[in-house]
């Protein structure tokens, strides 16, 4: 029996290495974009193949929409190459930046970089994997806990969040004739280098942020992998169009 393969944006690094490793524990393979930093990525496909999975790394810039269609014809050639196959059977739309501005002085420039990587990069490059998506596959969008609860300075990375929350459920809707699932997963606060390592490294933030989760401390990106994991599994089957939260229980 083949493995399943799984294409993950920004799974070089943070939440979206940790989702390649737990899936690559359970016998998936993964195709890896990276979008900076190829050492990462190299690391990273070694670390997948370590736990027995195959893993290929590629550079993608996913605020660059008229870059996906060379990007997709690459995706072509692995699947070809590395596993004699024309499809896969698992996206994670996970790659992203952090912006903290608040709404009163956010630039146009920082509005349409995010527009272009948290939402119109998802939108059209999803579009553009789906004739090599599996009948029966699944989709895994990544949100934020910020969606639910407001935090000055989040405006504009929350609103494109809550952009592709929406587009989670019409795409669910729209793409249940061919099986495939799409779910959104939304992390609380993770410690991990993202928004340059607050949650980790800054103890006032870490203690703030413990104290309002009920679980008691921020996330961990075992957690997010984990739930990454489980969520494309055939043990979800039953669960499609929904924001699904991985926050401990943040500001209930």
């Amino acid at each position: 029996m083949s493995h399943k393969i799984a294409v993950i944006t920004g799974g070089s690094r943070g939440l979206g290495r940790n989702g390649a490793l737990k899936l690559a524990e359970k016998g998936v393979d993964v195709i890896l974009t990276w979008r900076g930093k190829e050492p990462e990525a190299l690391e990273t496909v070694k670390e997948i193949e370590a736990l027995g999975a195959r893993g290929v790394a590629l550079q993608l810039n996913v605020s660059d929409s008229q870059a996906f269609p060379a990007f997709v014809d690459e995706v072509k050639k692995q699947l070809k190459a590395v596993w004699q196959r024309d499809s896969f059977d698992y996206l994670v739309n996970n790659a992203g930046t952090a912006l903290h501005e608040p709404f009163i002085s956010t630039t146009e420039a920082q509005f349409d970089e995010l527009v272009n990587v948290h939402f119109k990069g998802p939108f059209f490059l999803t579009q553009l994997l789906l004739p090599l998506m599996v009948n029966g596959g699944s989709i895994l969008n990544i949100s934020s806990g910020l969606t639910r609860f407001s935090q000055p300075g989040s405006g504009a990375y929350a609103a494109m969040k809550g952009a592709m929350e929406v587009l989670t459920r019409y795409q669910a809707k729209e793409l249940a004739a061919r099986g495939i699932r799409v779910n959104i997963l939304a992390p609380g606060a993770i410690e991990t280098d993202f928004s340059d390592g607050r949650v980790r490294d800054n103890p006032q933030v870490n203690a703030f942020i413990s104290s309002v989760t009920a679980l008691g401390r921020p996330g961990v990106p075992d957690d997010i992998g984990k739930a990454i994991a489980m969520l494309l599994s055939e043990e979800s089957g039953w669960i499609t169009g929904q924001r699904i939260e991985a926050s401990g229980g943040m500001f209930l």
